[in-house]
C-alpha cells in the first residue's frame, strides 16, 4: 500500500485524513500549528517535521488548505514541498485556488519530477466527516488512478475533469452558486420571519417543493436556533466568490448576482463573523 501524507488539518483535512487512517492507509500528517497532529498521530499516524520531510518520505502527498497564498506557502521554501517532491513522488492539492494558482503549483512539481492533480472538495465538515465529499480532479491521469482508491474513502464521487485548472473553475462554479442561494435564502428567511410566519413552517414548504435542497435545511435550522458552530467558514466562501468573480472578468462574463452576493459576505466580515459558518451571513439581513 502506498504511503500518504497529508497536510492541513483543519476542519476539513482533520477529518479527511482520520478517514484514511480508519481505512488503513499509512498516513503522515503535517500541520503549521503541530498541536493538532497530536488527535491524529494518537489514531496511529506519523508526523512530520516539516512539508518536505513529509514529501520526501510518502509516496502520495495531499494538501487542503485555506486559500492561494496559503497552498503557495506550503510548497515554497527550502523546507517546502516542492524541495522533498522528487522523483516518483506525487502530489495532489485539495485546497480552494483559482486555476492560475493551481497551474503555479502544477508547474513547478512537475519541473521537480513529480505528478500533480488538483482535487478541490465540494462538501463541508459534515461531508468531510462521512466520507461523502465530491472531489473534483484534475491534472495528470495516472496520478488520478492511483489516487482513486484514497479519493473512495474521502468522498461519494471522484468525476476526472480534465487538465489542471478545470478542477479549480469547477469548484468555483459551485461555490458561487452556493453563496448566491445562501444569500437569497437568507434574504427570504428574514423576509418571512419579520412578516411574522412561523420558521420551521417556512423550512418545511421549501423541503416539499422545487427548491428543496439538503442547505437550506440544514443551514435554516441553524439560523432558526442561532448556532453558526462553523463548518464552512463565512471567510472562505468571501474568498471563493471573489476568486470566481475574478475568472469572470478574465473570461469577459458579467457575474452581478455574484457579485452582491460577496458584498453582503463581505458585510458579514466587516461585522465580525468572518470565522462563523456561513449561515451567519442570515444576520446581516436581520
Amino acid at each position: 500500500m502506498k504511503k500518504i501524507g497529508f497536510i492541513g488539518l483543519g476542519i476539513m483535512g482533520k477529518a479527511m485524513a482520520l478517514n484514511l487512517i480508519k481505512a488503513g492507509f499509512s498516513v503522515t500528517v503535517w500541520n503549521r500549528d503541530l498541536d493538532k497532529c497530536a488527535a491524529l498521530v494518537a489514531k496511529g499516524a506519523q508526523q512530520a517535521n516539516s512539508p518536505r520531510e513529509l514529501t520526501e518520505t510518502c509516496d502520495i502527498t495531499f494538501t487542503i488548505v485555506s486559500d492561494p497564498a496559503a497552498a503557495l506557502a506550503i510548497c515554497e521554501g527550502p523546507d517546502g514541498v516542492i524541495a522533498g517532491i522528487g522523483n516518483g513522488r506525487s502530489y495532489i492539492d485539495m485546497s480552494t485556488v483559482d486555476d492560475v494558482t493551481s497551474q503555479k503549483i502544477a508547474k513547478a512539481i512537475t519541473e521537480a519530477g513529480g505528478r500533480f492533480l488538483e482535487a478541490p472538495v465540494s462538501g463541508t465538515k459534515k461531508p468531510a466527516e462521512d466520507g461523502t465529499l465530491i472531489i473534483l480532479a484534475a491534472g495528470d491521469e495516472t496520478l488520478y488512478q492511483d489516487a482513486l482508491p484514497a479519493f473512495n474513502v474521502m468522498g461519494k464521487m471522484s468525476p476526472y475533469i480534465g487538465e489542471v485548472g478545470q478542477g479549480a473553475k469547477m469548484k468555483l462554479v459551485v461555490n458561487m452558486m452556493m453563496g448566491g442561494m445562501l444569500s437569497i435564502f437568507s434574504e427570504g428567511m428574514s423576509l418571512g420571519l419579520k412578516a411574522g410566519l412561523d420558521g420551521p413552517q417556512i423550512l418545511d414548504i421549501l423541503g416539499a417543493g422545487a427548491i428543496s435542497n439538503p442547505m437550506f435545511k440544514g443551514k435554516g435550522e441553524m439560523l432558526l436556533a442561532e448556532n453558526y458552530t462553523t463548518s464552512f467558514p463565512l471567510k472562505h466562501m468571501q474568498k471563493d466568490l471573489r476568486l470566481a468573480i475574478s475568472l469572470g472578468e478574465q473570461l469577459n462574463l458579467a457575474l452581478p448576482n455574484a457579485a452582491i452576493s460577496n458584498e453582503i459576505f463581505k458585510q458579514a466580515i466587516q461585522a465580525g463573523f468572518s470565522d462563523e459558518d456561513i449561515a451567519a451571513i442570515f444576520k446581516v439581513y436581520k
